[in-house]
């Protein structure tokens, strides 16, 4: 298949859907292929729902219901992949007791394509984090930090191609900086790189090279930072770089209730989405892709709950 020209302003149907018990309804089929991304955030650990009378999320999330929803996806859409962008763990005592394994266990069970590191992914060390990749039976990508120097060099790659129905899609992962937020006992000889100059690397090699349709960030650098303008976040990532189509961040559980759109550096419209954490909502996004420069541009949110 050529290389496909995709739509920036894209296509966020159904971007965030909050983890409650309504049915999902059926999208129409267009002519155009069409590839559903789903994802999530910050999830640290929750694996049960929030009680019934908790304050601020009565019933909500929970895995079992994070897996129902995916595999109803699934059954309705020919091209799925399904992402997490970092801080896996830390959150509940199952972490605690299990150390990950629970976790890696319930996302290979739901499938999950890839995911980035976030900073609590660090929580039991970059040794305890390897001893559980076992149980994951899903990669995991980041570009910045650099991992030669420890036990997962080799292991976690800068990114990954995805190839599903000719639709080629380059993903690859950005983390935050680990000093004073992890213990250099626990990330050990990682190194962390710019992740704005990282992004241009990759993003170059990924486009021109590689000739993805499709490039994705997994990004834990965070969404925005009001009281610190000039740190790297979501925004400035899609601002100072040209070749990203879609970013999935994390790291400050930014609840967007709709993708945001934000030019990049051609002036072209880049897709930000985030949905907030603890696993409350189910990010959707689908991309529909053509050969020619016809395109449909549909957006719709349902909201589950």
């Amino acid at each position: 298949m050529e290389r496909r020209d995709f739509l920036q302003k894209t296509v966020a149907s159904s971007a965030l859907l909050s983890l409650g018990g309504m049915s999902l309804s059926s999208f129409s089929t267009l002519e155009t292929k069409k590839i559903t991304i789903l994802h999530t955030n910050d999830v640290h650990s929750h694996i049960d729902p929030f009680p019934a009378d908790h304050p601020r999320n009565p019933n909500m999330g929970g895995a079992a219901r994070r897996a129902s929803i995916i595999d109803q996806i699934r059954k309705e859409e020919k091209s799925v992949i399904l992402l997490d962008a970092g801080d896996i763990f830390q959150g509940t005592p199952y972490f605690n007791y299990y150390g990950g394994e629970l976790e890696f266990k319930l996302m290979s069970m739901m499938q999950y394509d890839l995911a980035t590191m976030g900073n609590h992914d660090f929580d039991n060390g970059i040794d305890g984090f390897h001893a559980q990749l076992g149980h994951a039976n899903f990669d995991f990508v980041s570009a910045n930090y650099d991992f030669k120097n420890t036990i997962l060099d080799g292991i976690v790659k800068p990114y990954k191609i995805i190839n599903r129905d000719g639709i080629k899609i380059g993903v690859f992962g950005l983390g935050v900086e680990l000093d004073g937020l992890v213990d250099k006992k626990l990330y050990k000889e990682t190194i962390y790189n710019n992740p704005i100059e990282v992004a241009k690397s990759i993003t170059r090699t990924l486009k021109e090279d590689k000739k993805c349709d499709l490039v994705i960030c997994l990004s834990h650098i965070g969404f925005k930072y009001r009281n610190e303008p000039e740190r790297v976040c979501d925004i400035t990532l899609a601002q100072q770089t040209k070749d990203i189509d879609l970013i999935i961040g994390g790291h400050t559980h930014t609840f967007l209730d709709k993708p945001v759109l934000e030019k990049n550096l051609e002036g072209k419209e880049v897709l930000i989405n985030q949905v907030g954490c603890f696993g409350i909502n189910l990010g959707r996004i689908d991309f529909y892709l053509s050969d020619d420069t016809k395109y449909d541009n549909t957006t719709r949110n349902i909201i589950l709950g």
